[in-house]
């Protein structure tokens, strides 16, 4: 059974960085697809990043691009999310999500995924 597991949350103030990890077990995921996702309290959920584990492509939404970097470790079967340039609109619990397969065109839609961490939280002060 595949399992995703984030780390990396906390709090730092607006401009920071921080650094999540989304490991994966039960499989090595070597064809697989991460995304990120992000929901802050009283909005939906909605897609931050893609990350295709065999090199293929890598998506990121308007709001984080340039300041976020997803990038993956295949020998330690992770996916790290760096995020630069907080800003407090980047609070929200964030969660990876996984699928077979390369990012889709369409990697911004929840329901395409299999598989589903816990969460972190990131909070950033103003």
């Amino acid at each position: 059974e595949v399992q995703l597991v984030e780390s990396g949350g906390g709090l730092v103030q607006a401009g920071g960085s921080l650094r999540l990890s989304c490991a994966v077990s039960g499989s090595t995921f070597a064809d697989g697809a991460i995304a990120w996702f992000r929901q802050a309290p009283g909005k939906e959920r909605e897609g931050v990043s893609c990350i295709s584990t065999d090199d293929g492509p890598t998506y990121y939404a308007d709001s984080v691009k340039g300041r976020f970097t997803a990038s993956n470790d295949n020998a330690k079967n992770t996916v790290y999310l760096r995020m630069n340039s907080l800003k407090p609109e980047d609070t929200a619990v964030y969660y990876c999500a996984g699928e077979w397969g390369p990012c889709r065109d369409d990697w911004y839609d929840d329901y395409e995924y299999e598989y589903w961490g816990q969460g972190a939280r990131v909070t950033i002060s103003s």
